[in-house]
Order: C-alpha cells, then structure tokens, then sequence
C-alpha cells in the first residue's frame, strides 16, 4: 500500500470518527431540563425557599428545572429517589437540616445521607417559630410549657426527623415537658391541624407561617435561632424566654449525588450563589427572614458530616425512640 493511500484511509476513518455521535457525557451541560427533587410537600418552607432560588437558576442555565416533590418520611423519601437517580447532573435535590437528622431517625434508610450526597449549596437558614391557636388561650412560651407539665399536649411536624419535628424535640427537652408527637405528610397540613386546634403547637419554619401570623390565626410565641428573627421582631426566641440550648438550626440547601462530576458540582454552586445575590430573591426572602450561610461545596459537606454525628448523639443522650 502506497503512502498516499494510507493517509488517506487515516484521514476517512478520522473524519467517519467525528460525524459519529459523542456520547451523552461529553455534551455541554446542561443538555436538557433538570429534575428537582423536593422531598416534602409544596408549600412548605424547603419548597418555597427552594423553587424562588431555581426559578433563577433555570435561567442562568438555560434549561428548564422541573420540580418532582415527593414527601414523606421526615424527607427519606424523597431523599432515598434522588439518591438512586444518576450522577449526571440531571438531578438535584433540594433539602433542609432534616437531611442530617435522618440517620438518627432511620438507621436502616436506603440511603447513606453523607457518602450518597455532595452538598453544592446552603440557601440560607429559616427560623423555626413555635406556634399555637388563638383557641388555646395561651400567649407566651412558658405558658405552653406549663400547660403541659399539667396535661397531656400534642405537637405537629411535617414527619418524623423533619426540621419542624427536631426544632419541637429540642425545645421540648430543654423544657423537661412530655409531648406527643403527631407527624403528617408536611408542613402546611401540620399548620393546618394547630390551627383548628386538633394538635396543641408546632414549631416550623416562619416562611410557610408568616401568613398565618398575620392574619391572626396562629401566634407565634419564640423563635428557635440565637437572635431574635427581623420578620418577627417582637418575638423572643425560646433561649430568652427561659430554655437554654433550644435554639435550632433550620437550613436549606441543594445536593445532588455523590458522584456527580466536579466541574457540574462547581457551575451549579457558582450559579447558586449568583441567584441569591439577585434582587428578586433578596426581595422573595425579605419576609421569610431567610439569613445567608455562604459555604463552599466542601464545608457543607463537613457541615452534614458533623451534624448527622451530633444527631445521633443526641437521640442516644435524650433516649428518644422512633418506629
């Protein structure tokens, strides 16, 4: 075979090569809509928190963000999906403190909350406020609490191991009160029953609550964040009101799994916190007094890490027992 037909085979089989499909992951990301995962229900603090920050980021990425929310279980289940999702970039999940509660509450979950997950992004922190029917008669913290200690009460939660169940056990052991606990499928329908006054308080995030408030329908008696909250400045938090390490962290914060490529894990941080920074969602989280908690993609995951060990601590300590 001459010379000349050798380089030009070399140089049909090259150009056949190029014409031949690349495979999906050498495309441009994104090359296609976007799965979100919420795993509790719509209208719930992670919810809105969650779809203000997205409908700014589906822009900056130029695909459509759909979002799946797939409540229950305290967010195991919603959690245990995106974690068996590929790690493609073309599912992330949406979540809340309630992730690191998790392996305290569901030892046996199918999921490893730290070694399934990378964080990419913490939204901000909410406060948790506890809250009660005007029905009840009750207009302070320590009222609730000694209202308890003289009769059986009852507190609601978007299910079990959800931030609004934690924020409740935390100050219900600082208090030394007993409470049953009645778990529903998520935060509105939790609000709901306090508000007919089916279940005696809860303790959940102010965005979901806010309206509630202000219509009068459930007063707020403290806040669980170490300040107090400038959406509700004249309500103390629960360490004023008397009950030291009651205070709860409620973050949100976008994940995806673990082994999702780091040049996806990084663009989808960079363009996070460009979307907290815009004036639409500054002004979207005025009223949920959401605080910024800026965190690189390795400090939250050390973040989950060192919650999930100080969860389960803390479950062992208090000797709390969960079905």
């Amino acid at each position: 075979m001459t010379t000349r037909r050798r380089i030009l085979q070399w140089s049909g089989a090259a150009l056949a090569a190029a014409a031949l499909p690349r495979p999906a992951s050498a495309q441009k990301w994104p090359a296609r809509p976007i799965r979100a995962i919420v795993p509790f229900t719509a209208g719930s603090t992670t919810d809105i928190v969650g779809r203000t920050v997205l409908n700014e980021l589906s822009a900056a990425l130029g695909q459509t963000i759909v979002v799946e929310n797939r409540s229950g279980a305290g967010g195991s289940i919603g959690t245990a999906v995106a974690a068996r999702a590929e790690p493609d970039g073309y599912t992330i999940l949406i979540h809340a403190s309630a992730h690191t509660a998790a392996p305290a509450v569901y030892p046996n979950a199918p999921y490893d909350a730290s070694r399934d997950f990378s964080g990419v992004a913490l939204l901000g922190v909410v406060p948790n406020v506890t809250l009660v029917a005007p029905s009840k008669g009750i207009k302070t913290l320590r009222e609730l609490v000694e209202t308890a200690k003289k009769r059986p009460v009852t507190f609601a939660s978007a299910g079990v191991g959800s931030a609004s169940h934690w924020a409740a056990e935390r100050l219900r052991l600082s208090a030394g009160i007993n409470a049953t606990h009645v778990p529903f499928k998520g935060g509105p329908e939790a609000l709901t029953d306090v508000m007919t006054g089916r279940v005696d308080f809860v303790s959940t995030g102010i965005g979901s609550a806010l309206s509630f408030i202000r219509q009068g329908t459930l007063i707020p008696l403290a806040v669980s964040t170490v300040k107090r909250s400038s959406a509700l400045p004249d309500v103390p938090t629960t360490i004023e009101a008397g009950y030291p390490n009651s205070d709860y962290t409620f973050w949100n914060g976008l994940l995806v799994p673990a082994k999702t490529p780091r040049h996806i894990v990084d663009r989808l941080h960079e363009e996070t916190r460009k979307a907290l920074r815009s004036p639409a969602v500054i002004e979207r989280f005025k009223p949920m007094a959401l605080e910024p908690m800026p965190l690189a993609p390795a400090e939250f995951d050390a973040l989950i890490k060192k919650e999930i060990g100080d969860n389960i601590a803390l479950v062992k300590a208090a000797g709390l027992k969960f079905n």
